[in-house]
């Protein structure tokens, strides 16, 4: 059985989000799978419900639902009649209440209101049309996250044009294969910004940026005014870009486009998914109030660049009256003395935070550095930990609630860009399993299928959805979007999404992830994931990170486990020996690698996910696609030698 490591309080529970929807939809609170098999049955019901329940601003019209019988997941429909603007919907409630906390690395603390982000909204959106961009055309962001970023997200989204963004360290070629694919007309960026004590200057990247995107014709810069990039774009300061006015909301369509976010582009050019204005908002307005209990006046943070998907879930804590943390710079800083965890946690409790998302890494590298932010901070407003980006492992559910906070939700939740939300994710009305995500959310048939195509449980397989539900993308955009949209989801499982994940459902309705399907390890054919390696490697305080994946070798396959060591320690064959000891007890014999190699860095993507692929891929001798969408790249020169005979 699995272990119970938290349960919801009594008055908790009854008092719960998720428990009023269910008693104003006449369901017990206690049976949520049957909440949830009427959510996936009565698709147009449950999301009306969420809809009324989530106080939508707009005309959701008279057709909650059309279901195309020929192709359900991929022709149905939502709210065909709809009109709504995201923004509006962020930017509602009482104009005095705190609505963003901007802060960063160096301490920098300051609050605005949500009228005061009203008014700044209101300027830029009038830049935007002074500029000639109009509904539908595309606004591209390459920024910090502070309040200037947000503030043109807004501003995009209330005219009706379409926001995409890219983080400042992403490097030009990544940025023009993703902005440039869409067509931007304006162009919000920080030609400076700061990142673990140091300032990084962009400005000739910037004009290099847009010479490679000639629909580009205005540049808008922000952060502190100095010698603007050479190009022939019309160049602007942020705080001269735009005037006062009255703030209006542009009113579209259900499925108009809002935001475009990028897949990682390691197997090729990034694709570009196109996000539908309201599927994002019911997506995530069913997400934060019913899954994460968000209240208003409650405190949400995420550490995360602005390209990231959860950036975009984050600042829609907005609809729930929540006031959104933007943190710019590094979550851990280089001392004299050694690492300093102390930033976010600094944050979360001069916040009063009760929502803080985080990552299965940083949670590893706050253990390793025997960091106990429960001990060393105030974090009695903490309801709830959340963590995304990779699986959880059992031992990270202990540690969190030994070293957080024991009265608390942990919530590992999983999902993706492609869905701009979660298919698994916590619950304030269920207890917290070791090692497990939750529930299912609601709204999404979820299930693991095997090869013969047949849901299972207890057992590995893909994670699938089998019913249309309304954060799907809309298309990639481009030319042949909904070919290459349908290539990539459907082409496994006709009319059925097939997701990518190794994942299985248990009897208590939770799941597991085991990794992603394209990394799966396949030892004499036996197919297993990597999450139990990844999970045994993170209890030993000799290896700072590690990458695990399939080597051929004679007609099968070879695992190969790449450590990187923390200064101090050498890859001996006792502790190579330990390694697999500690493999073999905490996952199975198939899992211990085969070869096991020292190395100075562990490739990852530009949204900070090792990449099992380039490793592989570089060992073999062949050439990585896209260089572009790595953040270190020229780490996989290491890999190209690693030599079977020297390997532990």
């Amino acid at each position: 059985m699995s272990s119970v490591l938290w349960a919801p309080a009594p008055a908790a529970f009854e008092s719960s989000n998720l428990a009023r929807f269910c008693r104003a939809n006449g369901f017990d609170p206690r049976d949520y799978e049957t909440l949830h098999r009427w959510s996936v049955s009565d698709p147009g019901a449950f999301w009306r419900a969420v809809w009324d329940f989530g106080r939508v601003i707009g005309d959701p019209g008279a057709i909650s639902f059309l279901r195309d019988g020929q192709a359900p997941m991929t022709q149905s429909r939502f709210f065909p009649d709809a009109s709504l603007n995201l923004a509006e919907n962020l930017l509602r409630g009482d104009g005095d209440r705190a609505a963003i906390i901007e802060t960063d690395e160096s301490g920098h603390f300051r609050t605005f209101t949500l009228g005061e982000l009203r008014r700044r909204v209101a300027r830029t959106a009038q830049g935007l049309r002074a500029a000639g961009v109009a509904r539908g055309d595309s606004v591209g962001g390459i920024l910090p996250n502070r309040v200037e970023g947000l503030v043109a997200l807004l501003a995009t989204l209330s005219i009706g044009a379409v926001w995409s963004s890219c983080s400042p360290d992403f490097g030009a070629a990544a940025i023009v294969d993703r902005l440039g694919q869409i067509g931007v007309k304006v162009l919000f960026a920080a030609p400076r910004y700061h990142y673990a004590g140091k300032e990084h200057d962009i400005s000739e990247r910037l004009a290099e940026i847009v010479v490679a995107m000639p629909t580009v014709t205005t540049l808008v810069l922000t952060g502190e005014p100095g010698a603007k990039p050479d190009c022939t774009a019309a160049c602007l300061d942020f705080d001269d870009f735009g005037s006062d006015g009255t703030l209006a909301f542009e009113r579209v369509p259900f499925d108009h486009p809002a935001y475009v976010l990028y897949t990682s582009g390691t197997t090729g050019a990034p694709k570009a998914i196109v996000h539908r204005t309201g599927g994002v908002l019911l997506q995530h307005l069913k997400e934060h109030l019913l899954h994460g209990d968000v209240r208003p006046g409650d405190v949400m943070s995420w550490y995360t660049n602005t390209a990231w998907m959860m950036y975009h879930w984050l600042i829609s804590g907005l609809a729930c009256g929540a006031t959104v943390v933007l943190y710019d710079g590094a979550p851990i800083l280089k001392t004299a003395e050694g690492l300093d965890p102390s930033p976010l946690w600094t944050m979360a409790q001069r916040a009063r935070v009760t929502h803080f998302g985080t990552s299965p890494k940083y949670l590893a590298t706050l253990a390793a550095e025997g960091y106990a932010p429960g001990r060393l901070h105030d974090l009695s407003s903490l309801r709830s930990l959340l963590s995304a980006g990779a699986p959880v492992s059992p031992g990270q559910f202990d540690w969190v609630y030994a070293h957080v906070k024991q009265d608390m939700i942990f919530a590992s939740i999983s999902g993706g860009t492609e869905i701009i939300g979660c298919f698994l994710l916590g619950s304030p009305i269920h207890p917290v399993r070791r090692g497990e995500l939750t529930v299912k959310g609601l709204g999404l048939a979820v299930a693991v299928m095997d090869e013969r195509n047949a849901p299972v449980i207890g057992r590995q397989g893909d994670l699938v959805c089998t019913e249309p539900f309304p954060s799907m993308p809309l298309t990639f955009w481009g030319k042949d979007g909904d070919t290459r949209y349908h290539a990539t989801y459907f082409a496994a499982r006709p009319e059925i999404w097939t997701h990518g994940d190794v994942a299985e459902m248990t009897a208590h309705g939770s799941g597991i992830i085991h990794g992603r399907s394209d990394t799966t390890l396949k030892p004499g054919g036996v197919r297993i994931g990597t999450a139990e390696i990844y999970a045994a490697c993170e209890t030993f305080a000799e290896i700072e990170d590690c990458l695990v994946f399939g080597a051929p070798v004679e007609g099968d396959e070879e695992i190969v486990l790449c450590v990187k060591l923390n200064d101090g320690f050498d890859l001996t064959p006792e502790f190579a020996a330990q390694i697999r000891r500690a493999i073999r007890e905490g996952a199975s014999p198939r899992h211990v690698p085969h070869r096991i190699h020292a190395v100075k860095a562990v490739p990852y993507t530009l949204n900070g996910k090792r990449v099992e692929g380039a490793a592989r891929t570089t060992l073999e001798g062949k050439p990585v696609k896209n260089m572009a969408s790595l953040a270190n790249p020229a780490c996989l020169e290491e890999y190209r030698a690693l030599d079977r005979s020297r390997a532990a």
